[in-house]
């Protein structure tokens, strides 16, 4: 028994050393005190994508945006960003001024469950950063206009929430769903009426041409991410692609590509970092 335990320790450890946000989208459950001063390029930035983003509403007409953060460092995987949500003006706030609004899917600290939330950009960016960047992708205004009043109903928003969270979920299976996943299941969800399901999402992102990333992860790393970690999980993925070591999940920067491959988005952009 002893060695066992020690031995599931080991793995979880290795896991935690490999796969520490290994694609992917979440929340960022680290025990540490924010300091004044990331506090301070928080809220800088905060303020930098809320101008940049109403110059945008003014310039372009744009009310709606997919907005990432990047939370974690995922170079080596060659990816930007880490996690992604929807964001939308939401005009009758702040007393008719307008505000920006975020709808997104976090993990509840490396459990295997998740939880749907609607914050403001501060909160957005206040969730502990890597790098104080955003990246913003506005929708097409055809495609915006069908979105933008289902955003802003809760319980529409909930439809395709799977609570069971897995931080590598297989895009083309359904018993887990990771935060990426769940925005452009719930876009294709207000973007077409005949989308009433899961299943029936991800067969319009398959029509509209959505590929996911293909992570190389290997035997050991996935051992101990089974062992170790609650929201992580293999078995939905197709054996044979598994047990090569081939990944495949919804990324921010494959999500980002999709779009504007596929003329949904209207141009990519990143605010500067701060």
């Amino acid at each position: 028994m002893k060695t066992t335990s020690l031995l599931r320790r080991v793995l979880a450890l290795v896991a935690a050393a490999l796969l520490a946000g290994a694609a992917c989208a979440g929340q960022n459950c680290e025990a540490r005190r924010p300091s004044i001063d990331s506090m301070r390029r928080d809220l800088a930035l905060a303020a930098s994508v809320s101008r940049q983003l109403d110059d945008l509403a003014q310039r372009d007409g744009t009310r709606v945006v997919l907005i990432a953060r990047a939370g974690q460092d995922l170079s080596k995987y060659g990816l930007r960003y880490s996690h992604l949500g929807i964001a939308y003006r939401d005009e009758a706030a702040l007393g008719g001024r307008g505000a920006w609004r975020v709808v997104h899917k976090l993990n509840q600290c490396g459990s295997d469950r998740s939880t749907l939330y609607r914050q403001g950009l501060a909160e957005f960016f206040g969730d502990g950063l890597y790098l104080h960047e955003a990246g913003v992708v506005a929708l097409k205004p055809e495609l915006a206009a069908r979105v933008v009043d289902g955003l802003k109903g809760d319980a529409l928003l909930a439809t395709l929430h799977e609570p069971h969270y897995n931080m590598l979920a297989y895009p083309w299976a359904g018993f887990y769903q990771q935060s990426n996943q769940w925005a452009i299941e719930t876009l294709a969800l207000l973007a077409d009426p005949g989308v009433v399901s899961r299943s029936t999402a991800r067969d319009w992102l398959r029509r509209q041409g959505y590929r996911p990333t293909t992570l190389q992860i290997d035997a050991v790393t996935r051992l101990g991410a089974r062992v170790g970690t609650a929201h992580i999980a293999f078995d939905d993925h197709p054996f044979n692609r598994r047990m090569s070591g081939q990944i495949d999940t919804v990324t921010v920067d494959s999500v980002f590509a999709w779009l504007e491959r596929a003329g949904l988005g209207a141009g990519r952009c990143y605010p500067a970092s701060i």
